[in-house]
């Protein structure tokens, strides 16, 4: 593997160093942009080539580059709002040559009626989120559209791993500083989004595709601002605008996956639209069948309903096919007198194969610790299809009123299937071969009417969001059958026993079966905020004494329903209960009569609820420099109201209810210690809900974790106290270096809890609970360096590095009693003062992050190589008790390289190999209960992603 890492590394660098066939033609202009009375730099001026199209915008100290200008003699256009545009005729560029143009603008006060603005604030650079992250008066970190392009990440979740204190769990989930997903606020386009799963409130960054995505901010510090129901941070996703200038451009990408492309794969018949990610129809429950199939008809009649399903259990052997990218992107601008306006179209499509073989292993940990009791070989096989489209149109009425309308849709497809085979050693004592055919469908449209509006002398700004987004989630008929046979068995000639089918007197979530469920969720939501200048300008968030102040209403509604129904036998049905997957349960097979199998529904009354969240939040915060100094203190209010209403198992209802007001303060000072570094502190308050599901009593079976999942309606909400403390350093245009640190004291935080009463391999139950207390504390290391400073050879000069790491420890408390729910759904206290897991680590928090890149680029000859690097250390996967262990996630160390290659004018080439190592995924249990994982732990799972190479073209125009 190291031979073929540095035989890549080489063939890269090569490329990158290669000779284009002509001798380029372009030259550079470069200088610095200085007002002209207080020679003071002027941050954000447009600069433009007169009669072309390129152009650029001055970074932090005035500063630009324009590169690729054709030899010849040109003017350059510069521009900013409140100066006089100034145009610069008869500068000569030569092939090769550098021109340096250093000039100042006047200011325009007395004129401003007559300042024509020439173009819009770049967001996108890293120069620009650079400014962004140092001028907020909180502690953030970003990543830029920019940087996205060099590391080739195909989605939002791939990118967040980028950022320090930031790392996924299932390609698709951010944990921030270690904490779990619930303690995230995500927004999109600073409107809060949905939850995108119905078992935890979590936002899948997987939805977002990776080219329609500006920036990506990552606030790990409060302010009044800002939502104050998260402990981790509040990710802010922003999709791009109307572009500056027309474009367009197609592309279309192959990849080749280790393990899966072109190998034999075992996969069941699907429907005739998974190819778009949503099903045909053919999976769902026919519109004629009864809200509940219960007792009262008889075994015939639920087995007639049960006919009506289509029989699509075989499974057959295919080639899975290379994965394939599709993506056509369209920006328009138009002018229109005293109007500007824009759109900007991207459609995106992905067809991607997984498959793996994972290894699991379960251990009866009651009186014989550690024994083996069954493992199994899964054999994966998953066909994912996303289908993205990016609709947003831009207007400016002039350079005071501006109004946008962003819509993102998302459409996810998941056809997976596992064939499972091993033993059950110690309970059964069977061969066991199971079948999962599931297919997941999830919808998420996210809208927002943004209005941006600066009112009087640059002193009193108002922004305002109206958004709406809906989240639909779907599993319809996702099949699952159990062979069984005694171990070893055999017939009376010796053949190997035939495996019969396995249905137990009730239907059972482990057993054979098909199971449907439905989630829809909607929020709305509506935000103004208001900036008052005192001194200064309100546009700008450096320097002068500033008022915010805003209101904030969102109501939220979902509805989750879910229906399961389990194969029973009538009588004695040995002689069809050996038939193979594709025919035992065939129409002639569920007759209802003696011999045969009929269907007979297991839904609980709590597998179905609905639930309301209405919120109204207010703000107020006072920014005031004095000195070096510069303050902010702020404090916001939110009136929440939540209700969870659901049946319980045994009868009764159960309303989770609650009307909580939460004063949130927060203090935000900077202390520059000079005009490129500066010191931060922090302090905030913030809360952290429950979440619908977590409320709901609903109780769901993870086929992966082999453990069922239950909801619990007792749960509060946890207070957070935050405080950061962090030192910036900006030696020079694009750098920057950080060193931070944090601290978190929670009160009332709620976990996943391995109810006691789960004493075996096979019965394993969560629940969600409060636990007494908890502390999260760390540091935080980030870089940005250019080698252009360090040296004067020139190939050298073309390398950029960045680099963060994480170093994080915590502690949870669950203190003497927790309230845990039981098996109808109701919760009882439960002392676990004697509990070994008493204390441990939080859930899935990681002792250590680590991320690297270095980036090569050659912008004459059109060549940019990445590699990067990221480990996440090991953390928890399952929480555990005395006697089921926890069950730790293991480190695993990934390696991307990425190159492109500008062809012709209109053509690049793309090509990225990513997972180079490919290390297994490992989870283990701590089989020494000493609470940390270590090499003698025993493995429970393990499988290989998959390394990933692909290869693409763009074309635009």
């Amino acid at each position: 593997m190291v031979q073929q890492f540095s035989r890549a590394t080489l063939a890269a660098l090569l490329v990158s160093g290669s000779s284009v066939a002509a001798v380029a033609q372009t030259g550079t202009i470069k200088g610095t942009i200085r007002d002209e009375a207080t020679q003071e730099p002027v941050i954000g001026a447009s600069i433009g080539v007169a009669g072309t199209t390129i152009g650029t915008a001055t970074d932090l100290d005035g500063n630009f580059t324009l590169t690729k200008i054709p030899a010849g003699t040109h003017s350059l256009v510069v521009s900013y709002i409140s100066y006089e545009k100034k145009t610069l005729p008869g500068l000569v560029v030569e092939p090769g040559r550098v021109v340096v143009v250093n000039t100042g603008l006047k200011s325009a006060s007395s004129q401003i009626a007559e300042v024509v603005v020439t173009g819009q604030r770049q967001t996108y650079t890293d120069i620009a989120v650079i400014s962004e992250v140092r001028n907020a008066q909180l502690v953030a970190s970003g990543v830029s559209s920019e940087q996205i392009v060099k590391s080739q990440d195909r989605d939002a979740a791939q990118i967040a791993r980028r950022v320090p204190g930031v790392s996924i769990q299932d390609n698709r989930f951010v944990l921030v500083r270690g904490l779990t997903q619930r303690y995230n606020a995500v927004m999109l386009n600073d409107v809060l989004t949905p939850s995108s799963e119905v078992d935890t409130r979590a936002f899948a960054f997987d939805m977002v595709p990776s080219n329609v995505i500006d920036r990506m901010l990552i606030f790990k510090s409060g302010s009044a601002e800002l939502p104050g129901d998260f402990a981790g941070g509040v990710i802010k996703l922003y999709t791009k605008r109307a572009p500056a200038e027309n474009f367009a451009n197609f592309s279309l990408a192959g990849g080749y996956r280790a393990g899966t492309s072109l190998q034999t794969v075992q996969q069941y018949q699907g429907g005739k639209y998974d190819w778009l990610g949503v099903d045909s129809g053919k999976r769902t429950i026919p519109d004629n069948w009864p809200d509940r199939l219960s007792d009262e008809y008889s075994a015939p009649l639920r087995a007639a309903f049960g006919r009506q399903l289509p029989n699509r259990w075989q499974v057959r052997s295919r080639t899975a096919a290379p994965d394939l990218r599709l993506s056509f992107n369209l920006g328009r601008r138009f002018d229109l007198g005293p109007l500007e306006a824009g759109t900007l179209t991207s459609l995106n499509y992905g067809n991607y194969h997984v498959a793996n073989t994972a290894r699991l292993k379960f251990f009866e940990n009651g009186q014989d610790r550690n024994q083996l009791a069954s493992y199994y070989d899964d054999h994966v096989y998953n066909n994912e299809v996303r289908l993205g489209l990016v609709q947003n149109f831009w207007l400016r009425l002039n350079p005071r009123h501006t109004f946008e309308f962003k819509n993102l849709f998302n459409q996810l497809g998941a056809a997976e299937t596992v064939v499972r085979e091993g033993q059950d050693i110690t309970q059964t004592s069977n061969d066991v071969r199971a079948y999962s055919q599931r297919f997941e469908s999830r919808s998420i449209y996210s809208g927002q009417l943004l209005g941006t509006h600066e009112l009087g002398n640059d002193k009193t700004s108002v922004n305002w969001a109206a958004g709406f987004a809906y989240t639909h989630r779907t599993e319809p008929d996702w099949r699952r059958v159990r062979y069984i046979r005694p171990i070893g068995g055999i017939n009376g000639d010796g053949s190997p026993a035939p495996y019969g089918v396995s249905t137990p007197a009730d239907p059972s979530l482990t057993e054979s079966g098909r199971y449907f469920s439905k989630l829809n969720e909607r929020v709305s939501t509506l935000a103004v905020n208001l900036v008052h200048a005192f001194t200064g300008d309100s546009t700008r968030e450096e320097g002068g004494i500033k008022l915010k102040a805003g209101l904030y209403a969102e109501r939220k509604d979902r509805d989750f329903n879910a229906r399961f129904f389990g194969y029973t036998s009538v009588g004695n049905t040995s002689v069809i209960r050996t038939l193979p997957v594709g025919e035992v349960f065939a129409p002639e097979n569920l007759t209802g009569q003696p011999g045969f199998f009929t269907l007979e529904e297991g839904t609980d009354p709590n597998d179905s609820y609905s639930a309301l969240n209405n919120q109204l939040a207010g703000y107020a915060s006072l920014t005031v420099p004095v000195g070096k100094f510069t303050g902010t203190a702020g404090l916001r209010a939110e009136l929440n109201d939540q209700q969870v209403s659901s049946a319980l198992r045994g009868g009764g209802l159960t309303n989770g209810g609650r009307r909580v007001l939460s004063p949130l303060p927060s203090l935000n000072v900077a202390y520059n210690l000079s005009d490129r570094a500066l010191v931060r502190a922090a302090y905030a308050a913030t809360i952290n809900r429950p979440e619908f599901r977590e409320l709901a009593p609903f109780r769901f079976y993870d086929f992966n974790l082999n453990a069922d999942i239950q909801g619990n309606y007792d749960l509060r909400t946890a207070r957070v106290q935050n405080l950061d403390l962090r030192w910036e350093l900006y030696p020079s245009t694009g750098e920057s270096v950080s060193i931070g640190a944090f601290y978190k004291r929670f009160r009332n935080p709620i976990e996943n809890y391995l109810l006691t009463t789960a004493t075996g391999a096979n019965s394993l139950s969560y629940a969600f609970v409060n636990t007494q207390s908890a502390q999260n504390y760390g540091v935080e290391v980030e870089v940005r360096k250019s080698l252009s400073t360090l040296t004067s050879l020139p190939w050298l000069q073309r390398f950029s590095l960045v680099g963060n790491a994480s170093y994080i420890f915590s502690r949870i408390d669950l203190g003497e009693v927790v309230n845990v729910p039981d098996a109808s759904g109701r919760v009882t206290p439960q002392n676990v003062s004697d509990t070994q897991t008493r204390r441990r680590p939080l859930q899935n928090q990681s002792p250590y992050l680590i991320n690297l890149g270095a980036y090569y680029a050659n912008e004459e000859r059109g060549t940019q190589v990445s590699l990067l690097y990221n480990v996440a250390g090991p953390r928890i996967y399952a929480v555990g008790t005395v006697v089921n262990p926890t069950v730790f996630e293991a480190s695993r160390n990934v390696l991307d390289l990425v190159a492109t290659k500008r062809l012709a004018k209109h053509w690049e080439l793309r090509a990225a190999w990513q997972d180079i190592f490919n290390q297994p995924v490992r989870l283990a249990q701590d089989s020494n209960r000493d609470g940390k994982f270590t090499s003698g732990d025993q493995t429970v799972r393990t499988f290989r992603r998959g390394s990933n190479t692909t290869l693409g073209l763009t074309f635009s125009w």
